[in-house]
């Protein structure tokens, strides 16, 4: 059940960031995706009933049970470092634009 619940959360939204709100990682992959201006879903696993549920499908279904747990454009990116480093490389605000998180910036 908490399987499919998480597909269709992903699914369903560009960008999603299965998080807890105690926690720092999550903490700075939010606020990183807020500065970026970017329309992401986040999911506190503490907050939510089925909470562990969850977390479990997702280690099942990306082999990560720690969080954050990073999906853009339906593909799992990782946590925090993951994502921290797809910035740093410059690749995370193409993924985020190609998935309709971001407006892309017009040239003119």
């Amino acid at each position: 059940m908490a399987v499919s619940k998480a597909k269709e959360i992903v699914a369903s939204n560009p960008v999603v960031v299965f998080s807890k709100t105690y926690c720092p990682f999550c903490v700075n992959v939010k606020q990183l995706l807020s500065k970026l201006g970017a329309s992401y879903k986040a999911i506190e696993l503490d907050a939510e009933s089925d909470g562990s549920e969850l977390q479990s499908a997702l280690a099942e279904i990306t082999g990560q049970r720690t969080v954050p747990n990073v999906f853009i454009g339906g593909k799992h990116i990782g946590g925090c470092d993951a994502t921290t480093a797809l910035h740093q490389g410059g690749k995370l605000v193409p993924l985020l634009t190609e998935a309709g998180a971001v407006a892309a910036k017009s040239s003119a």
